[in-house]
């Protein structure tokens, strides 16, 4: 599935992943390949990429903001982001 980060400045990421682990206003919840469509408020926290089944992640501290899920493309939507490195 195709996922893209978003803020009002930039494109902070965009690339076909496995899933996804989304800070969402009432817990943590995670996307996987062809999930369900799906709209969900955001709160600030981490963002978790799962690049591919081999358990390659990336990850993300976002501001609040919105996901969408459709047609197996996740954008999230959000105030601000920004990488966290060190974290593989």
């Amino acid at each position: 599935m195709n996922l893209e980060i978003l803020t009002p400045e930039k494109k902070l990421f965009s690339a076909d992943v496995y899933g996804v682990q989304l800070p969402g206003v009432d817990g943590l919840f995670e996307v996987l390949d062809r999930h369900a469509p799906l709209v969900s408020a955001l709160k600030a926290g981490q963002v978790k990429v799962l690049k591919d089944k081999s358990n390659h992640l990336a990850f993300f501290t976002i501001q609040s903001g919105f996901v969408e899920v459709i047609h197996n493309k996740v954008t999230v939507l959000v105030e601000g982001a920004v990488p966290v490195e060190g974290r593989s």
